[in-house]
């Protein structure tokens, strides 16, 4: 008998439970409605921008200089394996056998040397572009943000990306130019010459300062 009221008991308890369960729900509150902001899209060659500052042009230059002596130093190194090859075709058939395979090692350790030279010295190159531009752009980025707020712009699309979803853009809503004026008024730096070089964006894609990303481009190494 005990036994038979508490089965009960556990039955009708879970009736209970399953009514409740199956209770619908009080309605959620109504989101509050939102007002859409009119879009106004702008289109900018990120890289380019951070580049044609007159402050990145600068840079670059001084990165540039700062690498003459290396470059000088390749260049002596290939000018003395050059001359050493030519020696070496010119006297190659009065020279004994030893001295030519002495010569022509000597030739081979030193090619080896400049192209390990080489090597190291376009890395040292990239990664000072690389430094130098990233920390440019993360105040190039400073003065989009400003710049794009101030026109009201909801959207700022990067199109100097390998992966840009942009297929065509009137050039009117192309903010680079006005930008890179923005920036140089801002930081103060006077045009270069005009003959320096631009700086090219570096390998890897468009830098991420505060927002932004990356690409890749083609510096141009030490020679």
């Amino acid at each position: 008998m005990k036994h038979t009221l508490a089965l009960v008991v556990l039955f009708t308890s879970g009736l209970a439970i399953n009514a409740v369960a199956q209770a619908p729900a009080a309605p959620a509150a109504a989101p509050a409605a939102v007002t859409p902001i009119p879009a106004k899209v702008a289109v900018i060659q990120f890289q380019v921008a951070v580049a044609q500052t007159n402050e990145g042009q600068r840079n670059f230059s001084d990165v540039q200089k700062k690498f003459e002596p290396k470059r000088a130093q390749l260049k002596a190194l290939n000018d003395e394996i050059e001359g050493l090859k030519k020696q070496l075709q010119a006297q190659g058939d009065k020279l004994s056998p030893t001295e030519s395979a002495s010569r022509t090692k000597a030739i081979d350790d030193k090619t080896k040397q400049l192209q390990r030279s080489a090597e190291d010295a376009q890395n040292d190159f990239q990664t000072e572009v690389q430094d130098m531009y990233n920390s440019l752009a993360s105040k190039v980025f400073e003065v989009v943000d400003s710049y794009a707020k101030e026109q009201g712009f909801t959207l700022v699309l990067d199109a100097s990306q390998q992966q840009s979803p942009i297929l065509w853009a009137s050039e009117q809503t192309n903010i680079t130019a006005p930008v890179i004026a923005a920036y140089n008024a801002k930081s103060g730096v006077p045009a270069p010459p005009a003959a320096a070089p631009s700086a090219p964006a570096p390998q890897g894609g468009t830098p991420k300062p505060a927002a932004p990303r990356k690409p890749a481009t083609t510096t141009p190494a030490p020679k």
